[in-house]
């Protein structure tokens, strides 16, 4: 058995629970999943991710692809939290 949950936390039930969440707990996750995923592909699984052929290679790379452009746009987001946060109140 594993030691360790993989992706961190369950999917959300619904659209609207995904939209009560925080921003960085959206991007931890979308880490979590990315680094779980690109895990499958190098290392003791390389032999697994070459044997899949080309199509299940290019999909996989889809998805991290989504996965890396999802915690790009979320931090993106912190950032600018993080900015408003710090600026002097008049």
């Amino acid at each position: 058995m594993a030691d360790r949950i993989i992706a961190g936390q369950h999917t959300p039930a619904s659209d609207d629970v995904t939209h009560q969440q925080d921003a960085s707990d959206i991007l931890e996750n979308k880490l979590s999943q990315l680094q779980s995923l690109l895990s499958c592909c190098y290392g003791d699984c390389s032999e697994w991710f070459d044997s899949i052929g080309g199509r299940h290679r290019d999909n996989i790379m889809w998805i991290a692809a989504d996965l890396a452009a999802d915690a790009a746009l979320l931090s993106q987001v912190l950032l600018k939290r993080v900015e408003a946060e710090s600026r002097p109140k008049a």
